[in-house]
């Protein structure tokens, strides 16, 4: 017979929160080592919370677990179990084993989601709590010592969320033993998915095809066996259109139509139209080959050009002309295959040229020349003139018409003047020039010339290459005047320090002399010395470049002027272009007078003496403003046309440079810079010979 005092009712709410958890379930205000109350262990592996409860009956010692949830696993414990307060004893049974109770607790999993209370048990709802499972027959055996039973931990959890562990299990205790509640899937009625779970599962209602490739697969290798069928097809029809390819026939020649005719007329007037243009030119061919690389200004007769090639022989280097004269800067050290000049051109070591004959430079020269005109050549558009179509080609500038025709006739010969570089400018459509009429044009719809291909006699093949866009202005160098200026005529500033130059040069005493003369076809002068204002006297040593080992010394006093020929190292050494110095005292030698005003040398030395007494004579240019050793000066042309004279005035009143119009229609220079001049004395003269005595008559 059961004597003990029956158990008064539970009358805690389950479904009210306690005041220390929060809404997120979790404790606000922790209670670590108070009597009587649990500990919240969050560590993996710890016993969970053990609370305290309020027994209402005699001997009860019923207690009510509080599950703390776990954030990092997701377990929930809903095993109901028995706890005993710290100081109460259980006087209804046997005590419960709590380390038992705590291990499992501490391997049993948590779950939010517990499934819906059955009639064995009931659920509280908490925000501490995920679920609380109560069992009244829990409580009734925990009442009852004779029919108590132990608590059965149940089997391994089913279902885990934490790595490593098994699916979590639904577990109620009733008393009897744990009741599981599983779905089709093995999850409890109610649970939630969590996302690895869902990510894992395959979608709702899709079978698992392990009999095939996706459809994904399947579209993917249809799609590369197309693009493969496609790819195999353009080689094989690539392979046989290569195979079978033929070009197009040539388009056969014809007679110039009227509109091309015109344009082959009006080629010239472009090209003077035009003013200047690149050029690369080959002439000849094997050993007498000739390269030449640079410009041509139509305008002015001017070429500028870097000869090179085997064939150029002593006129390897940089070349200049204006019209018939033609002056070089030989390098025999260049390279053969030439290059475009320094637009700038160097100032020394230009000489004036002869051209020897059967040298290709000339008639090509004249050639490049001869492609400008100011009026068309009416016989290239006459039908009866033998000019054809050729062919269309393309060029850097684009597409063009290669027509063939003669060249056309150049203007008349010019003869040149006396003591220039010799033979006569031919006309460029010559007959000598052009036998066989074989010369092509290429020219475009604008009538420019793009490239001419000919044959000279005595030259060879001739291939002309015209850059119409490679246009800058030239500068012709000194001995060929200089670059063009504006004539006009003198400012009163100018006008005055002209008229002061005579007393300006009297102050500074004196300078020295330095001589640069192309006077004739094989003469080019150097020469240095002094100039004395004060004692209208001069002295230099001059130079031939064509006979580099002899000197002339020339002595210019109020006496008049005397020479002397010596050997190079007896009139003061030096160089052939930079002579030394002439001796001082002058030494005893063969001194001869001569007359002044003889040639181009004694004229110039004459106006520099002279410029220090009286001014210039005759009516006064400016030419040009132009820059020398660093100062800048004011180009003044003075004198009739045939003995024409350039004084270069700086801005201070000084005389920089005398320039002289020579007979070979080039200009000598003599650059004056002021200096402290020795004392220059007469020259030994020649003692006079007596004359013979006459026979008295008888």
């Amino acid at each position: 017979m059961d004597t003990s005092p029956t158990p008064a009712p539970d009358t805690t709410p389950l479904g009210t929160p306690r005041p220390d958890v929060t809404a997120a379930g979790r404790p606000s205000t922790p209670r670590v080592g108070r009597p009587g109350s649990g500990r919240h262990r969050t560590g993996p592996g710890t016993a969970p919370e053990i609370t305290r409860s309020t027994d209402t009956g005699a001997g009860s010692t019923t207690g009510r677990p509080t599950d703390a949830r776990r954030t990092t696993t997701g377990r929930t414990t809903d095993a109901p179990r028995r706890a005993t307060t710290d100081g109460d004893t259980d006087t209804a049974g046997p005590a419960t084993n709590r380390k038992a109770t705590t291990a499992r607790r501490a391997t049993t999993p948590r779950d939010a989601d517990a499934p819906e209370p059955t009639a064995g048990h009931r659920k509280t709802d908490s925000p501490r709590r995920g679920s609380t499972s109560r069992g009244t027959d829990a409580a009734a055996g925990a009442s009852r010592p004779g029919k108590a039973r132990p608590v059965d931990t149940g089997p391994p959890a089913a279902h885990r969320t934490a790595p490593g562990r098994g699916p979590e299990k639904n577990q109620t205790t009733t008393g009897h033993g744990p009741t599981e509640s599983r779905t089709a899937t093995g999850r409890r009625p109610g649970t939630t998915t969590t996302r690895r779970e869902a990510a894992a599962e395959p979608p709702a209602g899709t079978a698992a095809d392990t009999t095939g490739p996706a459809p994904a697969s399947r579209r993917r290798r249809t799609l590369l066996l197309v693009l493969a069928l496609t790819a195999a097809t353009s080689a094989t029809a690539l392979v046989l259109g290569l195979l079978s390819w033929a070009p197009d026939p040539p388009e056969p020649t014809r007679p110039l139509t009227l509109a091309e005719g015109e344009r082959l007329a009006a080629a010239r007037v472009t090209n003077l139209r035009d003013l200047r243009a690149g050029v690369r030119i080959t002439a000849g061919a094997d050993a007498a080959r000739i390269e030449l690389v640079g410009w041509v200004d139509w305008s002015r007769s001017l070429l500028y050009l870097d000869v090179g090639g085997p064939g150029a022989s002593t006129e390897r280097g940089l070349v200049q002309r204006v019209g018939p004269i033609l002056v070089i800067r030989p390098d025999p050290a260049a390279v053969p295959t030439p290059a475009a000049p320094p637009l700038l051109p160097p100032a020394d070591r230009w000489r004036l040229h002869r051209l020897a004959p059967g040298t290709p430079l000339g008639p090509v020269l004249d050639l490049l020349l001869g492609l400008a005109t100011d009026r068309p050549d009416q016989t290239q558009a006459v039908p009866g003139s033998g000019a054809r179509w050729i062919a269309r080609d393309t060029v850097a500038a684009g597409p063009v018409d290669v027509l063939q025709a003669s060249l056309p006739a150049g203007p008349p010969q010019r003869t040149p003047a006396p003591g220039s570089t010799g033979a006569p400018t031919p006309g460029a459509g010559s007959a000598s020039t052009d036998p066989d009429g074989q010369t092509r044009f290429w020219l475009d719809q604008d009538a420019r010339l793009h490239k001419l291909v000919t044959r000279l006699p005595g030259v060879g093949p001739v291939t002309m290459i015209l850059n119409r866009a490679d246009r800058p202005t030239l500068r012709p160098v000194d001995a060929l005047g200089g670059r063009p200026g504006l004539p006009r005529t003198l400012t009163d500033a100018e006008r005055r320090r002209l008229d002061r130059l005579p007393a300006r040069l009297r102050a500074q005493r004196g300078a020295t002399m330095t001589l640069t003369a192309p006077v004739g076809t094989d003469t080019n002068l150097r020469g240095t010395g002094w100039v004395s204002w004060t004692t209208r006297s001069a002295y230099l040593a001059v130079a031939d470049l064509g006979v580099p080992d002899r000197r002339t010394l020339l002595r210019r006093d109020t006496a008049g002027l005397t020479r002397a020929d010596l050997p190079a190292d007896a009139a003061g050494g030096g160089t052939a272009e930079v002579p030394g110095r002439p001796p001082l005292p002058p030494p005893a030698g063969p001194w001869r007078a001569q007359r002044s005003g003889g040639d181009d040398l004694t004229m110039l030395v004459d106006a520099a003496v002279a410029a220090g007494s009286v001014g210039p004579s005759g009516t006064a240019v400016r030419v040009r403003e132009d820059v020398t050793a660093g100062r800048t000066v004011d180009v003044v042309e003075v004198g009739p046309a045939g003995a024409r004279l350039r004084y270069w005035i700086d801005r201070d009143g000084s005389l920089r440079r005398l320039e002289l119009h020579t007979d070979a229609n080039a200009w000598a220079q003599l650059d004056l810079q002021p200096a402290v001049v020795p004392r220059l004395n007469p020259v030994p003269r020649p003692a006079a010979k007596p004359r013979p005595a006459a026979p008295r008559p008888r």
